[in-house]
């Protein structure tokens, strides 16, 4: 069992990365307490891995708010039945919630734990790769709305990560490459020698070799957690992490929510980053082509959906949260390892990235 710290002064809280550990009761108890419960979760996770968290728990939960599965679902209506169900059971300020799934599971689940009588604890219990690596840590909490995505939300951190890497053995194979690209993410941001690492053993991640995958989940949460203790809510450093974001967001939205996986989105995302980069002189083609291998040999998309035009990505771009001052704000490349934040870009170089995205 491996465990690491998100550094934040009176708000800090542990990552707990080992296998078997929703059905182990010391580690669930402790970061669960004696606190009366709500599980949310979805349908899938449920038969899967519900039983084993209410066992590990006994008592301590006191009912579930099961939800659809997909990111289809990261709404508010679903924010509300999720509401209505705390409400049902008089959930109090001393209650906790348990998110028990994907992502989407995880940002709603904290997103009404940060709304509900104006904030109560969480509990990660992170069940794909992507949401292990990503969103579970860091405090990010939202809903889509139908003009773009995580525009509703509250940074909100858990009290503690529970990454029990079995969960991904009954992952679907779309899931896991979907979260290999955020593990590649944290290679180019910030950490050249795990992109190397990566270069070498993405065939074992995808093939699902345990000790491949546990050290991929430490370091991606080690940088993750570096950047959310210096950085907690984006005022600078923390936009690194969303490199590939603004492309594959407006993906996600032009195609309509759950047609492509985030992480697939993303991982298109992240070349249309790397090709701007060159585009602009900062990044060699030689990167260029790494970054564009690495994400093929992951299984993911490596340019823009054929029935999304040039000014819908650019119209659905301008919509992004870290958007300032009329301008798109990037993330881009300097090199393999190291990453910039920039709205300091001619506009003809961001079309030419994206028509260069189109090319197979």
């Amino acid at each position: 069992m491996i465990e690491l710290q998100v550094d934040l002064a009176d708000r800090s809280y542990p990552i707990v990365i080992g296998a078997g550990l929703l059905k182990d009761p010391p580690t669930m108890r402790q970061a669960v307490g004696d606190k009366r419960a709500l599980v949310i979760t979805n349908q899938t996770v449920a038969d899967l891995y519900l039983a084993q968290v209410q066992t590990a728990l006994d008592s301590t939960i006191v009912g579930e708010c099961v939800i659809g599965d997909g990111e289809e679902f990261k709404n508010i209506e679903t924010f509300e039945k999720v509401i209505g169900t705390m409400l049902g059971h008089r959930l109090d300020r001393g209650s906790l919630v348990i998110a028990l799934g994907g992502g989407v599971v995880g940002d709603l689940g904290g997103f009404a734990a940060a709304c509900y009588q104006r904030g109560i604890d969480f509990v990660q219990l992170p069940t794909t790769l992507l949401a292990q690596v990503d969103s579970s840590v860091g405090g990010k909490t939202a809903v889509n709305h139908a003009l773009g995505k995580n525009m509703i939300g509250a940074f909100h951190q858990p009290i503690a990560v529970i990454i029990d890497t079995d969960t991904l053995k009954t992952l679907p194979d779309r899931e896991l490459q979907a979260g290999i690209a955020e593990v590649i993410k944290y290679g180019l941001i910030g950490d050249h020698e795990f992109f190397a690492w990566l270069e070498v053993n993405i065939e074992k991640l995808m093939a699902r070799d345990p000790q491949a995958l546990e050290f991929a989940i430490e370091r991606s949460c080690r940088n993750k957690a570096m950047v959310v203790s210096k950085d907690e809510r984006e005022g600078g450093l923390r936009a690194i992490l969303n490199l590939g974001h603004t492309f594959g967001h407006a993906i996600e939205k032009c195609l309509g929510y759950g047609q492509w996986l985030h992480g697939e989105a993303v991982g298109a995302g992240m070349v249309s980053a790397a090709r701007m980069s060159a585009i602009l002189g900062y990044l060699t083609e030689d990167d260029v082509t790494r970054t564009l291998d690495l994400v093929r040999r992951a299984g993911l998309p490596s340019g823009l959906p054929d029935s999304v035009s040039d000014e819908q990505m650019l119209e659905a771009m301008r919509v992004d949260k870290k958007n300032a001052q009329g301008r798109i704000t990037l993330v881009l490349l300097d090199a393999i390892g190291t990453a910039r934040i920039t709205r300091d870009y001619p506009d003809h170089a961001l079309l030419e990235a994206l028509s260069r995205s189109r090319e197979r």
